[in-house]
């Protein structure tokens, strides 16, 4: 009996010693990555050394200290406040349609191929329009990014919501289980993971939506800086505000991924 515990116990402190390993290589690789780009990165510029056209990292983060105050204080908060409400928007929508199509095999035939056709429409086309419909305001950066964000937002919750086991919708019916009751206390807890991965898909998507308004037509933001830092023949100007904008998305990106670790507990891989 003390041999076989001792070999238990063992077994589970090499498994334990295993998983820490690969957490901490997990956690390195990233890293690596992103040094091995950068790295790269400094590389070309120096070859190129041309700074108006690429600058180096190093030439990026000073430039990024320098304009500190106006980008943290004011551009920052501009394209984040549009990208959140273009979000906020993008999400709901994206729900509705996906549920609505779940329901109706009717709707899906007809609203699957406009939902479609909708991301055939170049963004950069149709932005200035928003802009002579609303002029500079809020709207319509956050109908453009609306416009290329619902559309992974509805298409991954809807197949998340289809692809729930018939199996179970079957046994469901049998114990006298209704529509609603399907769907509430099966198809969304089985579409949760689909709908936080659309929500990751969604947010990097926004930004780009919200930074294309605000260089085509803005008084503030990221976009709209960053343009003006092209017009100025400022190479590491241009790319201190893209740099910002990067690091914004991924830090909501893993703010997701943190709640989604949360309420999604039964999926092994999180």
């Amino acid at each position: 009996m003390r041999t076989e515990k001792s070999s238990g116990a063992m077994a589970a402190s090499g498994r334990g010693g295993k998983t820490r390993r690969q957490g901490g290589y997990s956690r390195l690789l990233p890293t690596l990555v992103l040094l091995g780009f950068l790295l790269l990165w400094q590389g070309i510029a120096m070859l190129i050394d041309a700074a108006y056209i690429l600058p180096t990292p190093v030439q990026v983060l000073q430039r990024l200290w320098e304009l500190r105050e106006p980008l943290f204080l004011v551009h920052l908060p501009a394209t984040m406040g549009i990208t959140g409400l273009g979000l906020l928007i993008s999400v709901g929508l994206g729900v509705l349609l996906a549920v609505f199509m779940d329901a109706s095999p009717t709707a899906e035939r007809a609203l699957y191929p406009l939902i479609v056709a909708s991301q055939t429409i170049p963004t950069m086309a149709i932005a200035p329009l928003f802009v002579l419909w609303f002029g500079y305001s809020i709207w319509s950066k956050v109908l453009a990014a609306i416009l290329i964000t619902f559309f992974p937002v509805a298409i991954t919750l809807h197949d998340g919501l289809r692809s729930t086991p018939r199996e179970m919708e079957e046994y469901m019916r049998t114990g006298g289980a209704g529509r609603w009751e399907i769907f509430w206390k099966l198809k969304v807890p089985w579409a949760v993971p689909s709908f936080f991965s659309a929500v990751r898909m969604a947010i990097p998507i926004c930004v780009i939506g919200a930074a294309i308004g605000e260089w085509l037509g803005a008084q503030s933001g990221l976009g709209y800086f960053s343009k003006r830092m092209m017009t100025q023949l400022d190479g590491a100007g241009v790319f201190a505000p893209i740099v910002l904008l990067s690091a914004a998305a991924m830090l909501v990106v893993w703010i997701v991924e943190k709640l989604e670790k949360k309420f999604v507990t039964w999926r092994k891989e999180l």
